[in-house]
């Protein structure tokens, strides 16, 4: 037996805790992860409902196909999107156990056939998967050579036909999966179900979240927390190589030996509520909303005012490894780079540390040139599974670096495999384009940024950490000030539904978000937008400019407004539209410039918080008066669980 150290990362304090478990097979190496959507049910109830209101709160992580598999009803799958499988659902399509699968695809086209559950050539075995099996091909070719035949084009199919060859030698199902899995490298969470044992579901892990719900009327498989919240609070995380047996009235944990696990019941700290719409539109319009009290529960319990001073339990264990850093690698993929961007300039400007950010799928196979012990990793990831970082974290640890790790998701893997971190208290983020989550994480990095200045106090410079304290803790009023001229932005929107192009400048602190307002407006709205540095217009993107190109300027009354506001001076000498955003008096934006956002004043290396909250209102109604699927936009997914 080994010992695996994992953290656990409460609101403002961290401990840890040895979990014992049987090592993980050597050929059972984490490359690669899906992004779907798992649940499962066994008791008393009837599982139907279940499934399929799983399946619903789960269509954020893919929606390209959906099925469900009942006992002693059979399987049922259609390709798009959710309501499709609901809507072919007949009647008395119950039972007291089921699984069922939404899907983002990976493996074979979008379609029916290629649709989880997948069986065996039987019929006796139903399984659905996230994941990617990397040796499915020599598995399939074994497997064809033995007379078994085929249906889909997936991978996933490969696994649930060798459950179900081991499972021909009646042996029980628990066994089938263990001695299956054994084989397989890659990645999985999993859910099995059997014809044969009808009383029975199986559950297991490797690279893939997935955890079981302990309830009054039965027991709950789930992806993540969000199906789960209105039938349980007490769950149990699977960590890689684990397995769950569920019956009616029992469970039980076991690694792939099937040696027993004593695993502990958590209790999930997000209520229902916070997962609902609450009347709005879409998930996306909601979560913009909720950015002053996202800003509230980020800052809770962090601040000491009356010592000018940041507590960040989660970092409490590492201190003395913070004071003596002298190079930090921040990494992340998507609006978590961009996020990693403010941080670099965070750091920097207030601790005098040398930062670098890194994309994640660059980073993982990047030759570490550093010394490991006084470099220290940052990842950041909203999801806490997203499998180019979590390679990048693997990569540094193997180099013997300090990881840390921002994130939203109390449990995920980047949690569980960082040294120690800071979560955001965001709460559930549904949309797909991320939001609230990247305030979150800029402002979690203002509060590493003022800590490291602390421990670094011989780096101190002119900067006053009360003063951006104090201004900390006015944001969420800022954020509220800003949320309620949402009309106005709507209407600058309306102005510019149809244009085909955008561009994004900024300088300093605002260059990062440039390029997270047009990743914004790109995700949802489908409009082409590229974004740079404003002293970079002249090096050639100025050339894009016409009356049919508009720019979006980020212009705050900051250290490099003067320099920002002659660019936006070169754009107008070319007939190029203009919506700027920017801060007290006017006067020069309102001369300039067709659309004029105003922002809250606020510390210069705050303002990025603010400066965002307008971008994501932008994105958001262009995209809504093209009638686009905002909270679900065209191939892409949620949690990007894939390289």
């Amino acid at each position: 037996m080994m010992f695996r150290l994992y953290q656990v990362w409460s609101h403002f304090d961290v401990s840890y805790r040895y979990v014992q478990m049987h090592p993980v097979p050597a050929k059972a190496v984490i490359l690669l992860h899906t992004m779907c959507g798992i649940v499962g049910y066994i008791g008393s109830k009837n599982a139907t409902p279940f499934l399929i209101e799983g399946l619903r709160a789960l269509e954020y992580r893919g929606y390209d196909s959906a099925g469900i598999y009942v006992a002693g009803k059979g399987a049922i799958k259609r390709a798009g999107k959710v309501s499709n499988l609901a809507e072919s659902i007949p009647a008395g399509f119950a039972g007291p156990s089921g699984i069922a699968h939404t899907r983002w695809a990976t493996h074979g086209a979008p379609t029916e056939k290629n649709a989880h559950p997948h069986s065996d050539d039987t019929g006796t075995v139903w399984l659905v998967h996230n994941g990617i099996i990397e040796n499915y091909a020599e598995i399939r070719t074994r497997l064809q050579d033995t007379g078994i035949i085929f249906q889909s084009e997936t991978d996933t199919e490969v696994l649930a036909q060798l459950i179900g060859w081991y499972y021909a030698e009646n042996i029980p199902l628990e066994e089938a999966v263990s001695e299956a899995l054994k084989e397989v490298r890659g990645a999985y969470g999993i859910a099995v179900a059997s014809t044969r044992e009808p009383e029975k579901l199986i559950a297991a892990r490797l690279g893939s979240p997935l955890m079981i719900g302990i309830g009054d009327e039965g027991y709950y498989i789930a992806s993540d927390a969000t199906p789960v919240l209105s039938h349980t609070r007490q769950v149990i995380y699977l960590s890689d190589g684990e397995m769950a047996v569920l019956t009616p009235e029992a469970y039980s944990i076991m690694t792939l030996m099937r040696d027993p696990l004593d695993k502990e019941v958590e209790t999930l700290e997000w209520d229902l509520e916070a997962a609902q719409k609450k009347g709005y539109e879409h998930f996306m319009l909601k979560e913009i909303m909720e950015a002053p009290e996202v800003l509230e529960n980020t800052l809770r319990g962090r601040l000491d005012i009356e010592n000018n001073a940041i507590h960040l339990g989660g970092l409490r264990e590492v201190e003395d490894a913070l004071r003596n850093a002298k190079r930090i690698i921040i990494t992340g993929c998507g609006s978590a780079y961009y996020a990693g961007l403010v941080g670099e300039l965070l750091i920097e400007e207030l601790a005098g540390i040398p930062v670098e950010v890194e994309i994640a799928s660059e980073l993982r196979y990047r030759r570490f040139t550093t010394t490991p012990e006084d470099t220290i990793l940052i990842a950041v990831s909203q999801s806490g599974e997203t499998a180019d970082t979590l390679e990048a974290i693997r990569e540094a640890k193997k180099h013997g670096m300090l990881t840390l790790g921002i994130v939203n998701a109390v449990g995920s893997t980047i949690a569980r495999e960082t040294d120690a971190g800071v979560y955001n208290h965001a709460g559930p983020e549904i949309g797909v384009a991320s939001t609230k989550a990247f305030l979150s994480q800029m402002t979690v990095f203002a509060l590493v940024a003022l800590l490291l200045r602390e421990l670094h106090t011989e780096r101190s410079d002119a900067h006053s950490s009360a003063e951006i304290i104090r201004q900390l803790t006015r944001m969420p009023e800022y954020a509220r000030r800003i949320l309620e001229n949402t009309d106005s932005i709507a209407a600058i929107a309306a102005r510019h539904v149809d244009m085909r192009d955008a561009l994004y400048i900024g300088r300093k602190f605002q260059y990062p978000i440039a390029y997270e307002g047009a990743l914004k407006l790109k995700e949802i709205s489908y409009v082409h937008a590229e974004a740079y540095g404003a002293g970079e217009m002249k090096h050639g993107p100025i050339a894009l400019i016409d009356s049919s190109f508009p720019t979006v300027a980020l212009m705050p009354r900051d250290s490099l407004y003067e320099k920002t506001r002659s660019n936006i001076e070169e754009i107008r000498a070319r007939g190029g539209k203009i919506i700027t955003i920017t801060t007290g008096d006017t006067a020069d934006a309102e001369l300039l410039t067709e659309d004029v956002i105003i922002v809250p004043d606020t510390h210069e290396a705050l303002m990025p918080i603010l400066t965002t909250i307008p971008l994501q209102l932008f994105a958001y109604y262009v995209a809504l008066a093209r009638n686009l699927p905002i909270d679900m936009p065209r191939n892409l997914a949620k949690s990007v669980t894939v390289e």
